[in-house]
């Protein structure tokens, strides 16, 4: 069973769901960015990440404006389900941007990255902390159309922490500011065939048709297509 959710901020919360809880070792939970549990290196922290690293299913995530860039340079990168990933504590992996895994019998790109606006860089992010690197690099944007047109151009599932620009307008209609990750996710929806698009960082549970969700606070079921 793979389990969807949205930012977790370094909440506990969502890990004590039923549904979360529930799973078992050969079952995934995917985080949309904002994970929030490397954040700042302390020896609380490093419990906490054990803790989630012990848990018998794999906890993933991709990263999104509210992590701790420097910190998970410093994790190792290893391989994972058919691509590569940074692993932070036992069955606990950080998801690296334009990857293809093969997870329960779906193929899932990954691609993190947010877009850090002024509302949050001058209230929510209280540290002060921001990283260049929450924009893709032109290496990391031709790595994952490279690893897209490696499977054909289709995979089941896309998980991103931040939304193509077309599907970014449905959530924030007035707001015309593009980012380079909206134009290169906005090219990822032309180029891919896929089954579900997931994406955070909107802090909001939105279904939009056919086949996008806006993911915060609920837990999504993807079952194993058919």
């Amino acid at each position: 069973m793979i389990l969807i959710t949205g930012d977790t901020h370094g909440d506990m919360q969502r890990f004590q769901l039923p549904a979360v809880k529930k799973l078992g070792k050969r079952d995934t939970l995917i985080v949309c960015g904002d994970f929030g549990f490397v954040w700042d290196g302390s020896a609380k922290e490093q419990r906490v990440l054990k803790k989630l690293g012990r848990r018998p299913f794999d906890t993933l995530f991709v990263e999104g404006c509210r992590d701790n860039y420097d910190l998970l340079r410093q994790y190792p990168t290893v391989p994972y389900r058919g691509g590569q990933a940074r692993k932070i504590s036992g069955n606990l992996y950080q998801l690296l941007r334009g990857e293809v895994y093969e997870i329960e019998g779906q193929k899932v790109f990954a691609f993190g990255g947010g877009y850090s606006d002024e509302e949050w860089l001058d209230v929510g992010h209280d540290s002060g902390m921001w990283w260049t690197e929450e924009q893709p690099s032109e290496e990391e944007m031709a790595h994952g159309l490279e690893r897209l047109a490696a499977c054909g151009g289709r995979v089941d599932l896309v998980i991103t922490h931040d939304a193509p620009s077309s599907i970014r307008r449905f959530i924030r209609i007035e707001d015309n500011e593009v980012s380079p990750l909206h134009s290169y996710l906005e090219q990822v929806l032309q180029q891919c065939d896929f089954g579900r698009w997931f994406f955070g960082h909107y802090h909001l549970d939105k279904v939009i048709p056919p086949r996008f969700t806006a993911a915060f606070q609920a837990v999504y079921r993807v079952d194993q297509p058919h």
